[in-house]
């Protein structure tokens, strides 16, 4: 799957509110799942419908309303419909090749931004977008596919933590984009290991291996920076609005996220400047090692050059030579000139010249 940028030709010349989904269908069917709860009262449901969801909207209590699969449509105007929305906040909710966001419109904000995980088992990182609908009791989440990565977040509602069940849809959303920065930062740290165990290991076995490595590495961390850094410039502009659906003590917890965030681009940057070292450190030993290949050869040559040149002014026409008769002599000289060739490729692989 491409990691960049796509843009369809029949895309174009759209209007900005048409409800089109923009990326890659990740599940069959949309799921629907609300947490209900106040500092006493929690309700959790898997709904069916869209329409099943609207009676939570109470002033009284904070609704998280999941919704997991962008594709269809006709769900996305019904929460359009039924939480009072205009369509071009859904409309960029379906656009999920579009860069991280944060907008107010009229009775709502929305605050996007690009979810990466790791898979433990392949060790393939994947993207996905995370929309987020803050209204002042409601926040509306949309996942490309369903996922256990917000569970912690659940966990900490059911188990009546203070914070987060006495705060409203700004601190909730908070923990959500905590949950997303955290993972920057773990997935940097998992491949900052890698990199580290191939600098321990490149001063003594510099191969090819290895180089495909870099590489390799260079490639996800150009894919992390590409979606770190435009999310760090919207939690930027978020810590810095002044807006109605965030508290003036939840911005102290968005700041912190610019922190976290910040500790992932220096991150980011840190390894970008180590595997440029490694590469270089990498062609120095090679070029090295090519000196010393060079020079044995060099001396090796040096030492035959005369012999050579008095067998080619000689040559071999004396009257005397053993075995010259010999009838087996050409074969035995071919077989001397393999044994020959041979050992010293065997040689040469031992010091691993090639």
């Amino acid at each position: 799957m491409a990691r960049f940028i796509k843009k369809h030709k029949r895309e174009i010349g759209l209007a900005p509110d048409e409800l089109l989904f923009r990326g890659d269908r990740k599940i069959e069917e949309v799921l629907i799942r609300v947490i209900d709860f106040d500092a006493e009262k929690l309700e959790e449901n898997a709904l069916k419908k869209v329409a099943e969801a609207i009676k939570y909207q109470d002033d009284k209590t904070v609704t998280w309303l999941n919704i997991d699969g962008l594709h269809n449509p006709i769900v996305m105007q019904e929460i359009a419909k039924g939480f009072n929305l205009d369509e071009l906040v859904l409309a960029n909710v379906m656009n999920t090749t579009a860069r991280p966001t944060v907008h107010e419109y009229d009775n709502c904000m929305l605050i996007s931004i690009k979810m990466l995980q790791l898979d433990e088992n392949t060790g393939v990182i994947s993207v996905e977008n995370l929309s987020m609908v803050l209204t002042k009791s409601v926040l509306i989440s949309f996942q490309e596919k369903k996922g256990d990565v917000f569970e912690p977040i659940r966990e900490r509602i059911r188990k009546k933590k203070k914070r987060i069940r006495n705060g409203w849809t700004d601190y909730l959303a908070f923990a959500l984009l905590d949950i997303v920065i955290d993972n920057y930062i773990y997935i940097l740290s998992v491949l900052g290991e890698k990199i580290e165990v191939l600098e321990e290991n490149l001063g003594t076995q510099p191969n090819k291996n290895i180089i495909n490595k870099i590489n390799a590495y260079k490639r996800e961390l150009n894919f992390l920076r590409r979606n770190i850094r435009p999310a760090k410039e919207m939690l930027l502009t978020l810590s810095k609005m002044e807006s109605e659906y965030v508290l003036e003590s939840t911005y102290v917890h968005y700041k912190e996220l610019l922190d976290n965030i910040n500790q992932a681009t220096d991150s980011s940057d840190s390894y970008r400047e180590i595997l440029t070292d490694q590469l270089n450190l990498y062609h120095t030993t090679i070029s090295s090692k090519l000196n010393d290949i060079m020079k044995f050869l060099t001396i090796f040559s040096v030492i035959f050059i005369p012999l050579t040149f008095i067998a080619g002014i000689y040559g071999t026409n004396f009257d005397v030579l053993p075995e010259l008769h010999y009838q087996y002599s050409y074969y035995i000289m071919l077989g001397i000139m393999l044994v020959l060739a041979i050992g010293m490729l065997i040689y040469f692989r031992k010091r691993k010249w090639f």
